[in-house]
């Protein structure tokens, strides 16, 4: 095994360097796991601390990567062929799919269909084929004021993760939903708009440098998205913008 184990156990006499050894493992990312235990060897106090490790799933943004065009392409014509006409559209989405933009080595592509559960059944058996696994992820986060029912901002979502090929968010969401157009128009905002770009990657850098795990940095995101999207609603409505 590679890397910290989940649980260790430190035995030693009950001294400095002891002391300093548990310290060198709570360095590590290593937690106490209960209290010590104690003994008497006839010589000298013996000690034990059990320690348990859990693995922190750390945003990691790294600069932009011009082959993940290239990636994007070629899966998507693999997923077209794999999940055949239940799949209206495939888009690349998300900050891969804007030049020069941060983002985590990840691609999202999204996938339109016409309602989610018979493209969910159908697309399970070749997308576990392509490596990818179903999450129990069923809903977008819904926009700060947005008057919708959460049920509009519902998805599918899969997720292939160190594939060979990449890892890979799939969602898949209803065609004309607000979560299906909101993804797209993200992406063309910014792509219309690449004076914008620096600014958004400098935030997701410090913000993925400043947060504990995943689910922390989609938080903190989650709002700055929000009022991205606010000004990107008006660009829409002044320019005609369709998805």
């Amino acid at each position: 095994m590679t890397g910290p184990l989940p649980y260790r156990v430190l035995t030693g006499p009950d001294d400095a360097t002891f002391c300093e050894r548990v310290s060198a493992a709570l360095a590590d990312g290593y937690e106490l796991h209960g209290s010590p235990a104690l003994t008497f060897d006839g010589d000298r106090v013996v000690v034990a601390q059990a320690l348990t490790y859990q693995a922190v799933d750390r945003a990691r943004v790294v600069g932009y990567d011009d082959r993940w065009p290239d990636r994007a392409r070629a899966l998507i014509a693999e997923l077209a062929d794999s999940l055949g006409p239940r799949a209206l559209r495939i888009d690349h989405i998300g900050s891969t799919a804007i030049a020069g933009m941060a983002a985590k080595d990840l691609l999202d592509l999204q996938v339109s269909v016409a309602a989610l559960d018979p493209a969910a059944k159908a697309f399970d058996e070749p997308l576990a084929r392509l490596g990818f696994a179903r999450t129990p992820f069923q809903q977008d986060h819904v926009p700060a004021g947005s008057a919708d029912a959460p049920d509009r901002w519902a998805k599918r979502y899969w997720h292939r993760h160190h594939h060979p090929a990449g890892d890979v968010n799939l969602h898949v969401r209803v065609a004309g939903a607000p979560n299906e157009r909101l993804a797209l128009l993200f992406r063309d905002w910014f792509r219309a708009h690449p004076a914008a770009v620096p600014a958004y990657a400098s935030f997701k850098r410090v913000l993925a440098d400043s947060v504990a795990d995943r689910d922390a940095y989609t938080d903190v995101k989650d709002p700055v998205v929000d009022l991205v999207v606010g000004v990107a609603e008006q660009w829409a409505a002044d320019t005609g913008w369709q998805p």
